[in-house]
């Protein structure tokens, strides 16, 4: 299938689109610097979190651009609630106000919850917390990050906005979570995934390797197509001007379906996870 990093997917229940390659900031050491090398080699789609401390410098990035702000695409997350809704809806717009300022553009694309970890009422605060953010204009769309099935479908009890639109996952060929990636899939949710070069680890992987040697390409350049061709949308991340410039330089080759699934057959379920496996029960 041909793409280009042009492309965006449609979320559900929603006129927004979500560009299809994102660049990732986690750890950045130099997250404004790096973010602006994204966006001058064609990334529209920038993923920050407040857990990153990085969401300013973002914002920041942005403005500088010179790129018109409907031209961009803005992720954030919050990992734990407040304390109450008000004050997890207040924290929500401390995070708007960091990347976004005050005016008419003060608003992101998307916010999710960064994990499923502060329990049912800590998650049901969170997303009713959310659900008011995209009423009042302050985010475009909501999802989630680190949900499982049983997270999903928790949230039919106390959710407006059913499906979320998106949920972030580990995904590569060694995690590529199958069960929550088809459940996503068949209710429509855009799956993303964080992590898919795997922060290198996997470099020297002999298949891995055999597969650039036989496209041409860097053991990166495989693992971002691949992402692509699975129906994710990437988040890589670099803080080399170089590396930024050619993760986005995927859109010249297609992985034949005879490797694809060679790459298929790398997973190794919860165990290749190197942040984490979702629980879907």
């Amino acid at each position: 299938m041909a793409y280009a990093i042009t492309d965006t997917l449609a979320l559900p229940n929603s006129s927004v689109r979500i560009p299809r390659l994102g660049f990732g900031v986690y750890r950045s050491a130099q997250c404004g610097e790096s973010s602006q090398h994204a966006l001058q080699a064609g990334y529209r789609h920038i993923d920050t979190a407040q857990f990153y401390r990085n969401e300013r410098e973002v914002g920041e990035a942005i403005r500088q651009s010179g790129i018109p702000r409907a031209e961009l695409f803005v992720t954030t997350k919050i990992i734990s609630p407040a304390g109450s809704p008000e004050a997890t809806y207040k924290k929500l717009c401390e995070s708007v106000e960091q990347i976004a300022g005050e005016g008419p553009d003060s608003y992101v694309d998307l916010f999710l919850i960064h994990s499923s970890s502060s329990g049912p009422a800590g998650r049901k605060e969170l997303w009713l917390a959310l659900e008011k953010l995209l009423a009042e204009g302050k985010t475009r769309s909501i999802g989630v990050s680190n949900y499982g099935v049983q997270h999903i479908e928790e949230m039919k009890a106390y959710a407006t906005v059913w499906p979320p639109q998106v949920n972030q996952l580990e995904l590569h060929p060694w995690c590529q979570q199958r069960v929550i990636d088809a459940y996503c899939k068949r209710h429509g949710i855009v799956v993303e995934a964080y992590s898919p070069i795997v922060r290198n680890y996997k470099a020297n992987d002999p298949t891995l390797v055999g597969l650039a040697q036989k496209y041409g390409k860097t053991t990166q350049q495989i693992l971002i197509r691949y992402a692509l061709q699975k129906e994710w949308v990437p988040l890589p991340k670099s803080d080399d001007p170089a590396r930024i410039a050619a993760n986005a330089a995927i859109y010249d080759f297609n992985i034949s379906s005879e490797d694809m699934a060679v790459l298929n057959a790398l997973d190794q379920g919860p165990a290749g996870a190197i942040v984490e496996a979702v629980e879907n029960e």
